[in-house]
């Protein structure tokens, strides 16, 4: 790494939109310090992928965002590895149903703990480093953190306290620090146990008619990091349209 390298931190960064973002951003000529939970493998494939083309760029890290310690040790970590933090992305996610008749506080609090709590403690052990660094956080919230989804109130409602969460340190780290978010709707189909039927009928309430890509939320974030200047506070619908329905 070169002491002009830019650095991220990545959290749920081993699979899906969070793999994608992470390669993004080190295309983009940012060193990633890239988080996973149990997706140890998944995580080592992406790191060891992005380190053979940009040797002392990348920095693996595994924690349970529910425990309420994880989030600055990631910081800690972070910061040892690289000396500097520029950006923050807090991509890592729980999503699971709660039906009323079956909820009960440990589901209840599992979700509010890696969904809401976890990106603010990331962001209060990282603020001062991207104070100096007049940096910035991207948060993944979800269409559904303004749109409720049946049997996943707690979920709707931890997705919901992010996106405050989000507009409060926007204002609590002005003028240093830019504090966006992506809401994305439908962008990869569930890996199982989803009919084929139910994902025709939800491009067809979509206003663009298809699904988002793993791509365009990824060059999303890169663009509330890099190019978003004069933004903050502010949540990015990226739903083809499905909030105007």
């Amino acid at each position: 790494m070169t002491e002009s390298a830019r650095v991220v931190l990545i959290t749920g960064a081993a699979r899906r939109i969070g793999a994608q973002i992470a390669q993004t951003l080190h295309a983009a000529g940012w060193s990633v310090a890239v988080h996973a939970h149990q997706s140890a493998d998944a995580l080592h494939t992406a790191a060891f992928a992005m380190e053979m083309a940009r040797p002392g760029s990348v920095l693996s890290l595994q924690a349970d965002l529910a425990d309420p310690q994880a989030p600055a040790q990631l910081v800690e970590d972070t910061l040892a590895h690289f000396g500097r933090l520029d950006a923050l992305v807090n991509n890592a996610s729980n999503f699971f149903p709660t039906p009323l008749g079956q909820i009960d506080a440990s589901a209840f609090d599992q979700l509010m703990a890696v969904n809401a709590r976890a990106p603010l403690l990331l962001a209060q052990a990282a603020a001062p480093a991207l104070q100096r660094a007049g940096g910035a956080i991207v948060n993944l919230t979800d269409l559904h953190a303004a749109t409720p989804k049946r049997e996943h109130a707690a979920y709707c409602a931890a997705k919901a306290a992010l996106a405050m969460i989000t507009a409060s340190l926007a204002l609590e780290l002005a003028p240093r620090v830019r504090v966006n978010a992506v809401a994305p709707g439908a962008i990869l189909w569930p890996e199982e146990g989803k009919p084929e039927a139910a994902r025709i009928a939800l491009m067809q309430r979509t206003p663009l008619a298809r699904l988002g890509t793993v791509e365009e939320v990824a060059e999303a974030v890169r663009w509330l990091i890099e190019d978003a200047s004069y933004l903050t506070g502010q949540t990015l619908g990226l739903d083809g349209g499905r909030r105007l329905t």
